[in-house]
C-alpha cells in the first residue's frame, strides 16, 4: 500500500478544535495525508473568545521539530499560531537548517476571529527577518495584509496593490484571503514571485452561525500544504484548498443555543469536490 504523504503544522492546540493544531489535522486526513504537529502554544478558547494562552517553552518546540524531521519524510509543512519571537526563531533556525526543505506554507497568525491579539510585540519583525525568506507561500487575511502593509485594505483593488508590496518585500509567493470584504463573492488573489496572479472566487457565505468562520484560515493554508505534498503545484493546491474551505463553511455545525451557541468546522466529515 502506497504511504499517505507527511505533512507537519507547525501551531498552536485550540480547546474548541475549529482552529489550530486540531484543525490542520482534521484537514490532512480529510485529504488523505497523515498529520503530524509541533505545538507551539496552548489555547483557551471557543469560537468567538480566547480565554487564555500559555507558550510551551522554545526548547521543546525545538526538540519536536528535531525529533519529527529526524523520523518522518515530511512532504510539507504549514506554519499557524507561533506567538511569540523567540518561537518563530527556534522555528525559523530548524526549518534553514534542513539540507532539503519541504515547501511551507506560512499562515501569519496575529488575530482571532474574536478580536483578541495572538502575537507579542516584536514577532512581526521576527517573521520578516527570519521566516518569510523560507515561505514557499505566505497567507495573510485581510487583516494581517494591513498590518504587513501598514494599510487598511477595503477593496480588492487595495488588496492587490498592499499584497504586490509584500510579494516585491519579501520575495515569496502570497495568497490575499478577500473574505472578509464580504462582498457577493469571497475572492482570494495568489500573487506569485514572477508577478504571475490566479484569482479564486465562491460565493460568499452568508447567514452562518456565529462562530461558523472559526478556524477558517488554518483549515485553508493547511489544505494547501496538504495539496503540496501530494505533489500539486502551487496554483492548483490553492484551487483544491479554496473548493475545500467553501465546502467546509456550507457543512459547518451548529450546536447548543443562546449565549452558549457555538459553530464549528469539522473537516472530517466533508464532501470534497
Amino acid at each position: 500500500m502506497p504511504h499517505k504523504p507527511i505533512v507537519l503544522t507547525i501551531a498552536g492546540s485550540d480547546s474548541s478544535c475549529g482552529a489550530g493544531a486540531q484543525a490542520d489535522l482534521k484537514t490532512f486526513s480529510a485529504l488523505g495525508c497523515h498529520g503530524l504537529t509541533a505545538i507551539t502554544c496552548i489555547v483557551a478558547e471557543a469560537p468567538g473568545e480566547v480565554r487564555s494562552i500559555q507558550t510551551v517553552h522554545p526548547g521543546i518546540v525545538r526538540d519536536q521539530l528535531e525529533v519529527l524531521f529526524a523520523n518522518y519524510p515530511i512532504a510539507a509543512i504549514k506554519t499557524g499560531m507561533l506567538f511569540t519571537k523567540p518561537i518563530i526563531r527556534v522555528v525559523a533556525d530548524v526549518l534553514a537548517a534542513l539540507k532539503k526543505r519541504p515547501a511551507l506554507v506560512v499562515d501569519p497568525v496575529m488575530v482571532a476571529s474574536s478580536g483578541d491579539p495572538l502575537l507579542k510585540t516584536g514577532a512581526i519583525a521576527a517573521y520578516r527577518k527570519y521566516l518569510f525568506p523560507l515561505a514557499t507561500l505566505i497567507t495573510p487575511n485581510l487583516d494581517e495584509l494591513g498590518i504587513l502593509t501598514n494599510s487598511k485594505p477595503a477593496s480588492i483593488a487595495a488588496m492587490r496593490a498592499a499584497g504586490k508590496r509584500l510579494t516585491a518585500e519579501t520575495g515569496t509567493a502570497v495568497l490575499l484571503k478577500g473574505g472578509h470584504l464580504q462582498g457577493r463573492t469571497a475572492t482570494d488573489l495568489l500573487l506569485m514571485q514572477d508577478w504571475e496572479e490566479r484569482e479564486y472566487s465562491a460565493p460568499f457565505s452568508k447567514g452562518l452561525a456565529r462562530g461558523a468562520s472559526h478556524g477558517t484560515g488554518c483549515t485553508y493554508s493547511a489544505a494547501i500544504a496538504a495539496g503540496l505534498a501530494k505533489g500539486l503545484d502551487l496554483p492548483d493546491a490553492v484551487e483544491g484548498a479554496k473548493k475545500f474551505i467553501t465546502q467546509a463553511l456550507k457543512d459547518s455545525l451548529n450546536w447548543g443555543s443562546g449565549k452558549s451557541r457555538i459553530s464549528a468546522l469539522d473537516q472530517v466529515q466533508l464532501r470534497t469536490k
